[in-house]
């Protein structure tokens, strides 16, 4: 472990680094348990780091103050995606929970999982080399039900892949949603995404309001703009959520022609939330990138976005004494 930074209450910011035995290497910061970056080896030498993120502490906590906050590479929770008004009703009580866009509750709310210093607890070397974080939730942060601990363990294996395990557990029932959120760019960070070839493995989104509220209405995408179960060029905009009906396949790949590079996603979850653009341009990334709208794209593999009030959505419920736990893998390989 190195120092990364300090906080202005005297916290303590470690960076983690990981290398497998083909020489991957993952490095990730305790603050928001937050990948700041992804090499993977290229055919030729060399890396390519395919995450957006930052150089300095200090550029991670300002991006939370801008208008649209990216979350680079960040762990989201408690709940990932949007609470309408953020109300939700559990066992007879109504919980109004913080709001931080558009008078709904998103990504957890004003200080959520991805503001949180986590506790590094093991770091394993060698063969299939791991990092696991905790982080405490106490009873009603951001007005959420129940004292809630989650460990998340990253690990690389020797295929190429990067595994994140999530695992919570509660003291009284809550609800629980979470997921990571890093921008993917496979022709590496400092690129754009506009030429990479894009696939998801779903037939259905969810419909939503203009405010990214789902309806609760699931929508047929075939022959329509979210038709990606053949490979297209990845959209220039998109914030949507896509239905998987198969945990057992893969839920999204990217391709990139320009180095054979693909990475597939695989998760336990019934959904992934795609997105591109928003109003994360002009910032000003590791090694000095100028990053834009184009420059990457989130797989946020995660339950449905207001779930909690939507009583024919996969229950986001976790009650005491049960153990949340969600698996996300993404496989890097070279295609010839």
């Amino acid at each position: 472990m190195e120092l990364f930074g300090l906080l202005t209450d005297g916290q303590v910011v470690n960076s983690v680094e990981l290398i497998n035995e083909n020489g991957m290497k993952l490095k990730l910061i305790n603050y928001g348990a937050t990948i700041t970056s992804l090499k993977i080896p290229k055919k030729g030498g060399g890396f390519v780091d395919v995450v957006l993120g930052f150089d300095t502490l200090d550029a991670y906590l300002k991006s939370f103050e801008l208008a649209g906050a990216p979350y680079f590479g960040s762990t989201v929770g408690r709940f990932a995606g949007r609470i309408n008004q953020g109300i939700f009703g559990l066992n007879g009580t109504k919980f109004h929970l913080n709001t931080n866009n558009n008078g709904h509750s998103l990504h957890g709310g004003i200080s959520n999982f991805s503001q949180k210093v986590w506790k590094v607890e093991n770091v394993k070397e060698g063969k299939n080399p791991s990092v696991s974080l905790s982080y405490f939730s106490p009873d009603k942060e951001e007005n959420y039900p129940g004292d809630l601990l989650v460990t998340l363990t990253f690990t690389l294996t020797e295929e190429n892949e990067l595994i994140l395990d999530y695992k919570a557990s509660t003291s009284e029932d809550t609800v629980v949603n979470l997921t990571h959120h890093s921008y993917f760019n496979l022709d590496g960070h400092d690129s754009n995404i506009a030429d990479q070839d894009l696939i998801v493995n779903s037939s259905k989104i969810l419909e939503k309001t203009n405010e990214n509220i789902p309806t609760g209405k699931f929508l047929d995408v075939a022959n329509g703009t979210f038709d990606y179960r053949t490979a297209k060029k990845c959209p220039t905009n998109i914030d949507d959520t896509f239905v998987l009906e198969n945990q057992n396949e893969f839920a999204a790949s990217l391709f990139n022609k320009a180095n054979d590079l693909k990475m597939t996603v695989y998760t336990n979850q019934p959904g992934v939330h795609i997105y591109v653009g928003g109003s994360c341009g002009s910032i000003k990334g590791k090694n000095d990138a100028l990053y834009h709208s184009l420059s990457g794209i989130c797989f946020e593999t995660q339950n449905f976005p207001d779930a909690p009030n939507q009583d024919h959505f996969p229950s986001p419920v976790l009650k005491k004494g049960e153990t949340y736990h969600q698996e996300t893998r993404y496989k890097f390989e070279m295609v010839q």
